[in-house]
């Protein structure tokens, strides 16, 4: 997922900058109110991650602003004002989620991925292309240059569900939750067993590689340039 960051203490932005790249996501990061609004504007982003008290321009405005611009970009809202009262004001201003400081890096993390998973991109594509390879969702068929590849079920919904993400990391929790309905990590193989299967099926062949490992990340499904 590529992620804005609009945060002006530079300490806490490089912490949590730091922390969201190695759980395997690209961010961008804005020091003031008006940088960031910039940036959220001219940038597609998964999700922005706002502190509300900025200079130049505050987060919720920010976040009004966006929103009368039909951005509809999933935005949780940080800040040190933590009462209910604040946080249903950040709610109304059009912020998807309110997250009071200090916070855990690991809530976060899950709030990110949600709001992420929440979006939904490209949930009306009938046909999903990552280079060569294409996915019909409609005819339930996948081709590779032309080659029809054969999926059991359960690697097809693990295909699409990749290629709806492509270009993004995709954790082993998000596959778990989205592809085998589990909401807790079961301790099994059964992800490395079924991305190996697809792995084989639709690179075998193929001189180009589609799905990476990211090492203590997960995956990701991309046509090298």
């Amino acid at each position: 997922m590529k992620i804005l960051i609009v945060e002006d203490d530079l300490e806490a932005a490089a912490y949590l900058t730091k922390a969201l790249n190695e759980a395997g996501m690209v961010t961008d990061h804005a020091s003031d109110g008006d940088i960031g609004f910039y940036m959220a504007t001219e940038n597609s982003y998964d999700v922005m991650v706002i502190d509300r008290m900025l200079p130049k321009r505050d987060g919720l405005s920010i976040v009004s602003a966006l929103r009368e611009k039909s951005i509809d970009t999933p935005v949780l809202i940080l800040s040190a004002l933590g009462q209910v009262d604040d946080r249903v004001t950040g709610l109304r201003a059009g912020g998807d989620d309110y997250l009071p400081k200090p916070y855990s890096f690991s809530e976060l993390l899950a709030r990110v991925e949600v709001l992420g998973r929440r979006k939904g991109t490209r949930d009306n594509d009938t046909v999903y292309r990552v280079g060569e390879l294409e996915l019909d969702r409609l005819a339930h068929e996948v081709h590779r240059g032309g080659q029809k590849i054969l999926l059991q079920p359960r690697e097809f919904r693990l295909l699409e569900y990749l290629m709806k993400h492509a270009g993004q990391v995709v954790t082993r929790t998000m596959l778990l939750e989205n592809v085998w309905d589990y909401h807790f990590d079961p301790q099994t193989n059964v992800i490395d067993v079924h991305i190996s299967r697809l792995r084989s099926k639709i690179e075998r062949d193929f001189d180009t590689p589609l799905l990476h490992t990211v090492r203590g990340a997960g995956y990701i499904l991309k046509a090298e340039s």
